[in-house]
């Protein structure tokens, strides 16, 4: 899978403070595990290195490379074949081996799956071979006190380590996923509510009317002459106008109530636990705090609103036809002159709208 740069470099900086860890603390591990059998100094050398200057070194190739997602790979690769390596120089010690490479391949399970879990085994396989080659084939599978004693931090610490930085992944990723969440429901313009999910909102409030006997209340909401404001003015005065009814439909609004734009220059509220009577007088606060409001692009310009209103009725069959009454409303408030806001019971006098 392709990944970006920046993702890769936030891969490697994930994994540079567990593997400075894990290699520092495995150094002990390795080096009770080699005590005993009289290697030359070279071998001492790389293991230093291994343990602590590997670490840098592999977080800075993964840095300076134009892919450091796949440079992290693989030095997650070369960690495996060090993991391999140790095991043969070991002569293949029961407890340092399967600790070594048992925390190698959890690195590689969390980094990449089966398949680079895969992957990292054959690069421990790669690791004996050379460790064969150089040193010759050897068996020495005991484990002494000390050397049980070297292992513990690696077996009790590095594991806590590991498991810290996958909570904090886990901790990220729901933060994004409630992002994604919010996004996916809000209307990037207004911020408030979008289209689907308001309906949603609508169908769950109308079951719940149904089901308990509540009274609510729905209001749709029409910016008077938008066309000619966009028209006269410019789409960017248009914008500011949904945005400045958004805020003071926040500010006129209580906390329970549910607001989200319809679509176009078209707003809709829902009203939980309000008659129509109480709403209208709401619906009337905030067009008559709009008619105040003035926007900086145009500060001639007049912004009015048309409001229709429709209760919950046990006579409408579902969530559509309570929109249908509010809609209806509408209609009559723009049809009656504009700048006013209409019931569903005024709307039964009037003619539904012409369509197209």
């Amino acid at each position: 899978m392709q990944r970006n740069a920046g993702q890769g470099l936030s891969f490697a900086r994930r994994l540079y403070a567990p593997r400075l860890f894990g290699l520092g603390v495995g150094f002990f591990c390795v080096a009770a595990g080699l005590w005993y059998l009289d290697k030359p100094a070279w071998v001492w050398a790389l293991l230093v290195f291994n343990g602590y200057l590997w670490p840098h070194l592999a977080f800075q190739l993964a840095k300076h490379s134009p892919t450091p997602y796949r440079a992290e790979h693989r030095n997650l690769l070369i960690d495996s074949v060090f993991g391999g390596f140790w095991t043969g120089a070991m002569q293949f010690n029961a407890l340092p081996s399967v600790t070594i490479l048992s925390m190698m391949a959890m690195n590689n399970v969390a980094a990449g799956g089966a398949r680079f879990f895969l992957a990292g085994s054959l690069a421990q396989l790669t690791g004996v071979v050379i460790a064969l080659l150089v040193f010759g084939p050897a068996f020495s599978p005991e484990t002494r006190l000390e050397q049980l004693y070297a292992c513990l931090p690696m077996l009790v610490l590095y594991p806590l380590s590991l498991g810290l930085v996958c909570y904090r992944l886990t901790i990220q990723l729901a933060d994004h996923k409630r992002a994604l969440r919010a996004v996916s429901r809000t209307d990037s313009l207004t911020s408030l509510y979008n289209h689907g999910y308001w309906k949603d909102l609508l169908q769950v409030e109308f079951l719940k009317c149904r089901g308990h006997h509540q009274r609510a209340t729905v209001a749709l909401i029409d910016i008077d002459h938008f066309k000619a404001i966009n028209d006269t003015h410019g789409h960017i005065v248009g914008d500011s106008v949904l945005r400045l009814l958004s805020e003071r439909l926040v500010q006129n609004l209580r906390s329970e109530d549910l607001a989200g734009r319809y679509g176009g220059d078209e707003f809709c509220v829902i009203l939980p636990n309000t008659p129509p009577v109480l709403a209208k007088e709401i619906m009337e606060r905030l067009r008559e705090s709009l008619g105040d409001v003035r926007t900086e692009l145009a500060p001639e310009l007049r912004i009015t609103l048309s409001i229709g209103l429709a209760g919950y009725s046990p006579y409408q069959r579902d969530a559509s036809d309570w929109l249908k009454d509010a809609d209806q409303a509408l209609y009559v408030a723009k049809s009656s002159g504009r700048n006013q806001v209409s019931m569903a019971n005024d709307a039964l006098h009037h003619p539904p709208p012409v369509e197209g």
